[in-house]
């Protein structure tokens, strides 16, 4: 084979996706003191793109699967780990209010910029809280609420990360678990990369946003999990663009 070839063949390689395995490179949202304006726009970029795309439409949907268990005459309480700018909260307080079910919303993120820009956009919702914290701290196993959300943050943890943090939302968790994560495909990748251009997405959005596709899930790595955590109530469904929805219940 000659050395045309061999060059041709190093290109594609360097040109293609490999999705096989999930990535262990980091996102620069990964950097928890970060902060300032080019986070922020990243911020109501990945909101923008989330709505554009009906993500977090998935998310409601899973509340309201497990609210159908649920005695919606009394307060019930959500807690969404890794909470961004908080539109996810929002929108649970909307349906919330439309609905006649009184909600506290506590939204958890460990960036305490992030936490101090969605109080800013939260200021109109009494019913939802913020706190910037470690969700493996010892003092988080204590709380309680009736559901646990995780929207686009499972990607952000390891293997073990993530069997220990479930671990602990089942605790925490009365009725049960909603996890709104990234497939990992190739097809979804190539989907961001135009979704970028469109948008004219700044350059933190950009290369987070194919880092998380990369860092994303099979179907299948997502029912290993429900085995090695001995689940026995769950559903994993794919959804339109490119998610998984992981519903665990408690009851």
């Amino acid at each position: 084979m000659d050395n045309q070839t061999n060059s041709r063949k190093y290109e594609a390689n360097k040109m293609g996706i490999n999705t096989k395995f999930r990535t262990k490179k980091n996102e620069i949202m990964d950097d928890f003191s970060l902060e300032g304006d080019e986070l922020r726009i990243t911020l109501d970029e990945i909101s923008k793109i989330n709505h554009f795309l009906g993500g977090n439409k998935i998310t409601l949907d899973g509340v309201r699967t497990l609210l159908l268990k649920a005695d919606t005459t009394k307060t019930l309480t959500i807690v969404d780990i890794g909470c961004g700018n908080g539109e996810m909260l929002r929108m649970l307080s909307d349906y919330g209010y439309s609905n006649n079910i009184d909600l506290k919303i506590v939204g958890i993120d460990a960036n305490p910029f992030t936490v101090n820009y969605a109080q800013v956009l939260s200021k109109d919702y009494p019913n939802i809280s913020y706190l910037c914290g470690d969700v493996f701290d010892k003092n988080f196993e204590m709380a309680k609420f009736d559901i646990a959300l995780c929207t686009l943050t499972l990607h952000h943890f390891d293997t073990d990360q993530i069997i220990e943090l479930i671990n602990i939302l089942v605790k925490i968790s009365n009725l049960g678990i909603v996890i709104n994560d990234l497939q990992r495909s190739k097809i979804a990748y190539r989907l961001f990369q135009t979704i970028c251009v469109v948008f004219k997405l700044n350059n933190m959005t950009k290369k987070d946003g194919l880092i998380s596709i990369l860092r994303g899930f099979k179907k299948n790595e997502l029912e290993e999990f429900c085995k090695q955590l001995h689940l026995k109530n769950y559903m994993v469904q794919w959804k339109w663009a490119f998610r998984y929805q992981w519903i665990i219940s408690n009851i």
